[in-house]
């Protein structure tokens, strides 16, 4: 048996190997692009409920773009915290920003989702740039980003941005989110003009107002607690020009604050990517500990095939998350050394935030309780 599972695993990760040393290939480096300050008029769209602690230098960043043809729509989603202050302050720091206060909820809305379409239905820009209230911005992100989007002839253009982690096993935890990310969801395949798979990322969502407008808005995934990766989707789907491009050296990102917040994080989408099926959980458990924690175990086994297949194994999986903690991190590959034990973790998250989703019967996002059976409905 473990001789059939191991050469199964090993097959897949040379399939992965080669699948992504060949895509990564196609991901460009938005610190590569060149620089412009002539361009359509942006907006940024930021909305943010309870985040007094980081919303203040996250928009600092943002006003100091070298690119100087932006509006800002800040929307204060039902904050309990100095959210709407700060966003009052910085508005009458500046002319450039517009605040936007949401009391309430309407149903069939995700809190987020609800808030970016406000921000939307307020915005005068051509483009608009949809990011999260965390996100740390280098002075050239913006510039760069229209230049590389306008030099491409894009519909949309999103950015993988530097996650980084204070402890170690959260940064050792975001490297094997990562690596189990980009092999899953394989990101490439959004810079193949000829498959339908989108990405979407929401520190850096960048898409021209009308694409936004034929796609439907927010309103087509408004019950979506993947709303950034769903956003992707659907423009690809839909036949726009769509590319995604890395920024470790452009935007930051504090992923998580500990591997405590990194898991209650991960409850809201958890199971929507699994498809809120307990087969598609199942699977993801299996097949992520046959194919990532068994052979850390069976390499000491006696038998010398399967030994050796597990050697095999280990030295291909170190391979890819090598290639794959390169190009979409700044973290050091030698996190390997502790992959199944981060594999394990990761196991967990899955079965934390399925049986939580089941037990609640829906999501907790940022205080809101959003129903699994409307959930699915919108899938």
């Amino acid at each position: 048996m473990f001789t059939l599972l191991l050469s199964l695993s090993l097959l897949v990760w040379l399939a992965v190997f080669m699948d992504a040393s060949f895509g990564f290939n196609r991901l460009d480096r938005l610190e590569d692009a060149e620089s412009t300050s002539v361009g359509p008029r942006l907006s940024v769209i930021v909305a943010a409920r309870n985040e007094e602690a980081r919303l203040e230098q996250s928009l600092k960043s943002q006003l100091e773009q070298s690119y100087k043809r932006i509006e800002w729509i800040l929307v204060n989603d039902r904050s309990a915290d100095k959210t709407g202050e700060i966003m009052d302050w910085m508005q009458e720091s500046d002319s450039r920003i517009r605040t936007i206060h949401i009391d309430s909820l309407p149903d069939g809305w995700l809190g987020k989702n609800h808030a970016l379409y406000k921000g939307y239905c307020e915005s005068t820009g051509e483009l608009i740039l949809f990011t999260d209230a965390d996100v740390l911005f280098k002075k050239e992100a913006i510039s760069k980003a229209i230049h590389y989007f306008n030099h491409h002839k894009l519909d949309h253009l999103t950015a993988a941005p530097n996650l980084n982690g204070k402890s170690f096993w959260l940064k050792a935890f975001i490297a094997f989110f990562l690596f189990g990310f980009s092999y899953y969801k394989r990101p490439w395949l959004a810079n193949n003009p000829s498959s339908k798979t989108g990405m979407g990322i929401g520190a850096f969502n960048l898409i021209s107002k009308q694409a936004y407008e034929v796609l439907g808005t927010h309103e087509v995934i408004k019950m979506r607690p993947d709303d950034d990766l769903m956003l992707g989707m659907k423009i690809k789907q839909k036949g726009f020009r769509q590319r995604i491009v890395t920024a470790m050296n452009l935007i930051e990102v504090e992923w998580y604050g500990s591997l405590k917040e990194a898991f209650k994080g991960l409850e809201k989408n958890t199971f929507a990517g699994l498809h809120y099926r307990i087969s598609m959980v199942l699977f993801a458990i299996a097949g992520t500990f046959i194919s990532q924690v068994l052979p850390f175990a069976t390499i000491f086994s006696p038998d010398k095939i399967i030994s050796g297949l597990s050697l095999a194994n280990i030295l291909l999986l170190a391979i890819v998350y090598t290639i794959i903690t390169k190009r979409m991190s700044a973290f050091s590959p030698l996190l390997f050394l502790v992959f199944p034990i981060t594999a394990l973790l990761f196991i967990y998250s899955i079965i934390r935030a399925s049986i939580l989703t089941l037990v609640r019967g829906g999501i907790v996002w940022r205080g809101t309780l959003y129903k699994l059976s409307e959930l699915r409905g919108k899938h």
